[in-house]
């Protein structure tokens, strides 16, 4: 059987392959061996451009943001306690009224007329009082003397002491009917602002209806609420003992200075639903620009810590052995190094340890970066 080789002629095809590379490439070799450096360590190769900040040292507040509801600090229903028509209405809504100032009257003539008729029967009834006092007497008198009875005597005596019951509730009717004409005059319980008038002039009110008349809110000082984390407790009450908790409110859309007060509640127990606990300031609100009912933006300081270190939140950066930042050293390379996060405030992060004030830190183009690259600060 005939054998055919076929290795000499693999070889020459190889061969006239490499050549027809090399021809086509201009006559250079090419080399598959990666360049050194390129931001690879050593830091050889191109600089990589990135941004860069310099740790600060300086004053940081330690604070709460939350959102809070608005609360007036009391608010009255202001019902008729007796029935009657609506004379004067003396107020508009939304009015400023003070304690003791006459809002509404109802018509009085019923009422002077049950006085005027109680005041009637207590003088019937005292002219009485006297006659049967009198009686008694006399028949005292003519007891001794042997023309009256002992039955006779006790008769006039109780006639004038059931008479003294009845002028005394004489004198309570009087009172009764004083009160209700007064009722007729309904004068602001609490000063405050008035909201929607329920009932106008000349319609009936009853004594006690469901439906209050108007109702006042007492807007100064007002309250407000919010909720924290319950972690955040044991630092609330450790500030609350050393001092006055400052706490800042402002509705959503108000650019003017935020409105100031302190925090004097926390609730007595955390909601375990959500696990948060309620947290209440009070707040003079002398301008009025709080309303009861409004949701704003809350923000309480705690402390101030005076020599905190800081460094922008974007140059920090999370890896399997936990945060770390590049830092710039002096001959334009980097070093990883660990950090520990304390808080965070705005955009910055306060660093525990690992970071000194004046170090130079990479806030941008770390996904190029390994230790030891070189770079590029961009202005």
């Amino acid at each position: 059987m005939m054998r055919i080789n076929l290795r000499p002629t693999i070889g020459s095809l190889l061969l006239g392959a490499a050549l027809a590379a090399v021809g086509c490439s201009g006559g250079e070799a090419v080399s598959t061996t990666p360049p050194a450096g390129g931001g690879r360590g050593g830091g050889q190769g191109p600089a990589v451009p990135v941004t860069a900040a310099e740790a600060q040292q300086k004053s940081v507040p330690l604070d709460v943001t939350a959102i809070g509801t608005v609360i007036a600090a009391s608010t009255v229903a202001v019902r008729a306690q007796i029935t009657g028509e609506l004379m004067t209405v003396n107020f508009k809504e939304g009015d400023e009224v003070e304690q003791g100032q006459v809002m509404f009257t109802l018509d009085k003539r019923p009422f002077e007329a049950a006085l005027a008729q109680a005041d009637a029967q207590l003088q019937k009834d005292v002219a009485q009082l006297a006659n049967a006092k009198a009686q008694s007497a006399r028949y005292q008198d003519l007891l001794q003397r042997g023309i009256a009875t002992r039955e006779q005597v006790d008769q006039m005596t109780t006639q004038a002491a059931a008479l003294e019951g009845t002028v005394a509730a004489d004198r309570a009717n009087i009172q009764s009917a004083k009160v209700q004409l007064d009722y007729a005059t309904i004068e602001a319980p609490i000063s405050g602002r008035t909201g929607l008038l329920q009932v106008h002039k000349g319609n009936l009110v009853r004594a006690n209806d469901t439906a209050p008349i108007v109702s006042i809110n007492r807007i100064t000082p007002v309250y407000v609420t919010f909720a924290v984390p319950e972690s955040m407790l044991p630092q609330f009450k450790k500030y609350m003992a050393e001092g006055t908790i400052r706490v800042e409110a402002r509705a959503p859309n108000d650019t003017a200075a935020p409105s100031v007060g302190k925090i004097d509640f926390i609730d007595i127990a955390v909601d375990t639903t959500s696990g948060t606990i309620k947290v209440k300031g009070t707040f003079p609100n002398t301008d009025r620009r709080l309303t009861p009912g409004q949701f704003v933006n809350v923000n309480v300081t705690l402390t101030t810590d005076a020599n905190a270190t800081v460094v922008p939140t974007a140059a920090v950066q999370s890896g399997q052995q936990g945060t770390f930042v590049y830092v710039i050293k002096a001959d334009k390379t980097v070093e990883l190094r660990p950090v520990t996060i304390a808080r965070t405030h705005g955009d910055d992060s306060i660093i525990g340890t690992g970071v000194k004030a004046g170090e130079t830190i990479v806030t941008d183009g770390q996904l190029r970066l390994v230790p030891g690259s070189r770079v590029s600060i961009k202005s």
